[in-house]
Formats: C-alpha cells, sequence, structure tokens
C-alpha cells in the first residue's frame, strides 16, 4: 500500500477539508426550503405536504392518474381559455364496495392574481357511467383576494336502496374552474388568462362499522353562544397549508398575519365535543377607509370539507369574528340533511383556517397585524362509533393520545413543547436541525475515512521499520 507523505499527505489533507467544506456548504444551501419561497411580498406560499406525490392533470376519463387513499398529491389545473377540455382535470379512483372515500381539492390562485367573486372551483366524485356522486363548489367571494380554495367531493355508502354510486368499481374525481370571465376593473382574471392554479388532492378511506348503527340525528343540542377563554395568550405561529397545520388546544393563541397570507390550525376533537373559535384582528398604524370581507375565518373537518365560515369587514380599529354555534361531533350527523350539522361526522383534526385579504395592504400598510385565536371545546367525550377496521390513512379520525407537556408548563407553541405549533415545528427550524444531522453525519463520514487512513499508514510504517532495522 502506498504510503502519504510530505506534499501528498498535505495534498490529502486539503482535500480532506475541502471536503468536510463542501459538504457544509451544501447542507448549508439545503436548509433554506423550497417552501420560504414567497409568492408576493411577506405572503409564503402555500406548504405542500412533504410526502405529496405528482398525478397530472387529464383532459378525460382517458389516462387519470390513480389517486389513492392516504398518499397526497400535487397537480395543476388550467384555466378556461374557450378551448375543449380546458379548466378541467380529471383524476381516478379503484374503490371496494364496503368504505366512504372522501377526496379534498385545494387551489391556489396566483398572489396577485385579478378575480372575481365568482371565480373558483368545483369538485365532482363520478362513476363509470357519468352519474354524479357528490359535487361541491368554491369561490373566492366578495374580499376577491387570492387565497387556497378548498372543495371536495365523495363515494358514500348509504342505508340500502337511498343512494347512487353503492358498487365496487372506477370513479372519477372531476375539477374544474369556474368563473364569470371578467375581472374586478378593466384587467382579465386569472381564470380567463389561461395560467394554471395549483392543486393539492388528499383521498382519505373510512372503513365500515362493526355493527349496524341508527341513522336517527340528535334533534336537541346546546346552541347557546359559548363563553370563549380569556386566558393570557400563548405564541403559536400558523402553518402555510393544510399538511402544515399548527396544532392547538382549547386556550388562546397569539400570531400575526400579514395581507393576503393564509394561516391554518388544527384542532384534536373527539367524538361529542363541540367546537367554537373566534378570530381578533388587532388594530393598524393608520384608519384609511373600509375594506369589506377583510379577515375570514373557516372551519374544515378531517376531511377539509367545509362547516362553517365568518367573514368580517375591516376599518383600521380591532375586529373581532366568531363562528356560529355547532353541534356535537357524532356519526350519526351525517344523516342529517344540512350543514353544518352533516359536516360534524367524524373526530379526528378539525381545522381553523385564517385569510386577511391582500386589498388591506392597500388601506392600512403592509403590517404585520397581531391575531389573537380563542378556542373552546364543549360537552362530553364519548365512545367512538366502531369501525370495522383502520381507516386509510391509520388513525385518521382517531383523536389519540394528548402530546406531552414538559414540567415547565406549555411554553412557546412555536417551540412545539406542548404539542402546539406548526406540525413537525417551524420548516426552517426543521430543515437546520436536519441540516445540522446531515453535517455531522458528513463529518463523521469523513472523519471515519481520515482515521481508517491514518490507522493504514502506521501500520504500513510499523512493516517497514521491522523490515529496515536500522532505518
Amino acid at each position: 500500500m502506498a504510503r502519504r507523505t510530505g506534499r501528498g499527505a498535505a495534498v490529502w489533507r486539503a482535500v480532506v477539508r475541502s471536503a468536510v467544506v463542501g459538504a457544509v456548504l451544501c447542507v448549508s444551501s439545503a436548509v433554506l426550503p423550497g417552501r420560504v419561497a414567497v409568492a408576493a411580498p411577506n405572503v409564503p406560499a402555500y406548504a405542500f405536504a412533504d410526502d405529496v406525490r405528482s398525478a397530472p392533470a387529464a383532459t378525460g376519463t382517458t389516462g387519470a392518474a390513480r389517486l389513492e387513499p392516504g398518499a397526497t398529491y400535487r397537480s395543476s389545473l388550467q384555466g378556461d381559455d374557450g378551448e375543449d377540455g380546458e379548466g378541467k382535470a380529471y383524476y381516478r379512483l379503484e374503490l371496494d364496495g364496503t368504505s366512504n372515500v372522501y377526496v379534498s381539492v385545494t387551489a391556489i390562485p396566483r398572489a396577485g392574481a385579478t378575480l372575481s367573486a365568482g371565480d373558483g372551483i368545483s369538485v365532482s366524485v363520478q362513476d363509470a357511467d357519468s352519474v354524479t356522486c357528490s359535487s361541491d363548489s368554491v369561490t373566492v367571494g366578495a374580499a376577491l383576494s387570492p387565497q387556497p380554495l378548498t372543495a371536495w367531493g365523495a363515494r358514500e355508502l348509504l342505508p340500502p336502496g337511498t343512494g347512487l354510486c353503492q358498487k365496487a368499481g372506477t370513479y372519477y374525481v372531476v375539477v374544474e374552474r369556474t368563473g364569470t370571465g371578467t375581472g374586478s376593473g378593466e384587467e382579465e382574471t386569472d381564470l380567463s388568462d389561461g395560467r394554471s392554479w395549483d392543486l393539492e388532492l388528499a383521498p382519505v378511506s373510512e372503513a365500515p362499522l362493526a355493527k349496524a348503527a341508527a341513522t336517527s340525528v340528535p334533534e336537541v343540542w346546546d346552541s347557546a353562544t359559548p363563553t370563549l377563554p380569556v386566558d393570557e395568550p400563548v405564541a403559536v405561529r400558523g402553518g402555510a397549508g393544510f399538511a402544515e397545520a399548527a396544532a392547538v388546544k382549547q386556550g388562546v393563541r397569539s400570531d400575526e398575519i400579514v395581507p393576503g397570507q393564509t394561516l391554518f390550525y388544527k384542532v384534536p376533537v373527539d367524538w361529542g365535543q363541540q367546537l367554537s373559535a373566534t378570530v381578533d384582528l388587532g388594530s393598524a398604524d393608520k384608519n384609511s377607509g373600509y375594506v369589506v370581507d377583510a379577515l375570514d375565518l373557516t372551519l374544515y373537518n378531517p376531511v377539509r370539507a367545509s362547516v362553517k365560515d365568518v367573514g368580517i369587514g375591516y376599518g383600521g380599529s380591532q375586529k373581532s369574528a366568531s363562528l356560529p354555534p355547532v353541534p356535537p361531533v357524532g356519526y350519526t350527523n351525517r344523516y342529517a340533511p344540512t350543514d353544518p350539522t352533516k359536516s360534524l361526522r367524524f373526530a379526528g383534526s378539525y381545522y381553523l383556517v385564517v385569510h386577511l385579504a391582500a386589498q388591506v395592504a392597500d388601506r392600512f400598510g403592509e403590517g404585520p397585524y397581531g391575531l389573537t385565536l380563542r378556542v373552546r371545546l364543549g360537552g362530553g367525550t364519548q365512545a367512538g362509533p366502531g369501525y370495522a377496521r383502520q381507516s386509510v390513512p391509520r388513525g385518521f379520525f382517531d383523536v389519540g393520545a394528548p402530546d406531552p407537556v414538559p414540567s415547565g408548563g406549555e411554553g412557546l407553541a412555536g417551540a412545539d413543547a406542548s404539542g402546539d405549533g406548526a406540525a413537525g415545528g417551524d420548516p426552517a427550524m426543521k430543515a437546520v436541525a436536519v441540516g445540522g444531522i446531515g453535517t455531522g453525519s458528513v463529518l463523521l463520514m469523513v472523519l471515519g475515512v481520515w482515521t481508517l487512513t491514518a490507522r493504514r499508514r502506521a501500520a504500513a510504517q510499523m512493516r517497514v521499520n521491522a523490515q529496515n532495522p536500522t532505518a
């Protein structure tokens, strides 16, 4: 074995140092995750799931990408420019004859797009004979502010003889752009200029019950306006998407929001519990006019179906928006004729989504603006309905064990000490942690190589000395 001596050893040490520095620099660049790139000044881009898969949109059923329950998919939806097939996307489901399947679709208009109140998306699930199993739609609304828009579709197995789409087979998720084709001014809308919107699709499968259950919906529930907590606020950082929604519990949380931003929070709600929430928007530094529908608060259930929402205007002084009272979560709520009761059919993570209209910046400045979220869980926890098997993803409709709380109290939610804060922690801090682990691994690997080489060099020297005792 050749020995590295003199200039060769110096070169080797230089190579090792270069490798270490290069590895550190590579990891340092990776510390800046892709999702921190902003779509507009001070507005973080929508945060897709870390394990998101690609699902190319098909313009017809032929060649439609298959969606598997439990996975999350990223796709895009083109604008309708008058050509056949444009503005519509198809995806495929292969379903059994025993499970309910729900598919949420979140569309993300471009930041800065000029929109009309009717611009949005519609989502439907259809069988192989073009029978519509369900349909839902959502629009931007009076705020005209680009924001994530979520609608959902479902194939539900209802009591025998009471529903369509009850058989196993191939089904299709159809997503379509909707709108008037005219903007709020003389400019064209994002819909009519043909530019695509990103999509996030999240299919979920709900298992059947082990035993048949009653189908009657409770007629009486506590509809009184609840008293919300007034504790000292604990800091939290809202997520930039469903996948990174900040986990919060009953209590008061403080955050900040900038115009055009949407913040996501998730609250574990068990069977029998009743969720209430209010969001307070702080005052501005100046008072200059009024923005209609400036702040929106929307409640979504675990499959991201809208339960209830509220919107308020803003004139520069502090404002508060409260969700109307909603019934407790119960399995039989699915048999109710209308929402919000119909949507409160699962236990699991419910989402509170807050959006501050981009137009607020024009009137009152770019912020940030103080935000206070008050959450209350009323009612008593009840036993679950008794599923025959696990749903997909596993444990999706379970609240699960409470998160550990350190002896020092809740602490800052952003540190994720009590289960509050962005899922998985702050994205930047997560990247730093991963980067640190990566750096350590690279350094250990290089040092290991260096140590092994040194040992081999020493052994070689001993053999040489043994062969040449007078050297």
